[in-house]
């Protein structure tokens, strides 16, 4: 089985759910109050009628807020964003936290499902932290594979087709999230952003495994060529890495996103995609991008023919 022969596939299946996801993400991601700051209430009326958006932002202005954005949800609730509270008095604070003042203007009972509330200071925090810690994590992986890879000749090259495909990873899930806040009303949040963390860990693992393989077979089949000791390393990974990730995680979240509640399952579609494109990337995209650096194939996409055709 030939999995390196159709490696510029693998490429071009990646780029096509890749690119349209970036050109979203550049659009604007849907953040929550997380990373942006701010204010957020869910309030549910007890007669399941749920007045107009322009009818509760006109009441918010009412009460001093004046950047209220309102939609109802398909939990048959009513969301209410709006910027950190900190101009309004105690009592105002109160009457909307409450949903009293909700109450008493729609003339119905109100249940407040949520309110959650974080000041901009900390919603940059929260963001700066995260891409350091995505930065360290990315750096020390180079330099543990580079380390762990000495024996090899350009062991760095591993480390960094490791990183690419991360990135990959990395690219796919926050298409992911860019597509689900236009679709589904998705929003990037911590949770979403432990979700993101969860997948490069996996995604890092199961490349260091195939890698590991291939570094083994670098030792006991040193008269192959390149390309065909990796695509040989991928066969044997194969079923290992399907079988781990399938049998003991994506089942589970599969299960999650079904039947594990509306609150769970955004964190659980992102897992499952992210978890599935992680190994995906370690058999089909880190160890092709790891076969076109040994080759320098990029000196032949220029010319006439294209790449030449790897070996069967």
């Amino acid at each position: 089985m030939n999995i390196l022969g159709k490696r510029y596939l693998f490429f071009a299946i990646s780029l096509a759910i890749i690119i349209p996801g970036m050109i979203l993400t550049a659009m604007g991601l849907p953040l929550a109050i997380d990373f942006t700051g701010g204010s957020l209430l869910e309030i549910r009326f007890a007669s399941g009628n749920i007045p107009p958006a322009a009818e509760v932002v006109a009441l918010f202005n009412e009460m001093g807020v004046k950047d209220a954005t309102v939609q109802p949800t398909s939990q048959d609730t009513l969301l209410a964003r709006f910027s950190f509270m900190e101009d309004i008095d105690d009592a105002t604070r109160a009457q909307i936290t409450s949903g009293a003042v909700f109450a008493q203007r729609f003339n119905d009972e109100v249940t407040v499902l949520r309110f959650d509330s974080v000041g901009a200071s900390v919603g940059k925090e929260v963001a700066g932290r995260a891409a350091i810690a995505v930065g360290i994590a990315a750096a020390i992986v180079i330099i543990f594979i580079a380390y762990s890879f000495r024996g090899l000749s350009h062991a760095f090259r591993y480390g960094v087709c490791a990183i690419i495909a991360m990135i990959h990873d990395v690219a796919i899930v926050v298409s992911l999230g860019a597509i689900g806040g236009r679709l589904f009303g998705w929003q990037i949040d911590a949770l979403f952003l432990t979700a993101l963390l969860t997948v490069i860990g996996f995604s890092v693992q199961d490349k260091i495994v195939v890698f590991d393989r291939i570094r083994e077979n670098s030792n006991l089949y040193r008269k192959l060529n390149f390309e065909t000791l990796v695509n040989h390393s991928i066969i044997q990974s194969l079923q290992r890495s399907i079988n781990t990730q399938l049998m003991t995680v994506e089942f589970m979240l599969l299960a999650l996103a079904l039947f594990g509640g509306v609150t769970l399952r955004e964190f659980a579609i992102i897992l499952l995609v992210g978890l599935f494109s992680g190994t995906y990337s370690s058999i089909f995209i880190a160890a092709s991008i790891l076969v076109v650096w040994e080759n320098q194939e990029w000196k032949k996409w220029f010319r006439r023919g294209g790449a030449t055709p790897a070996p069967a």
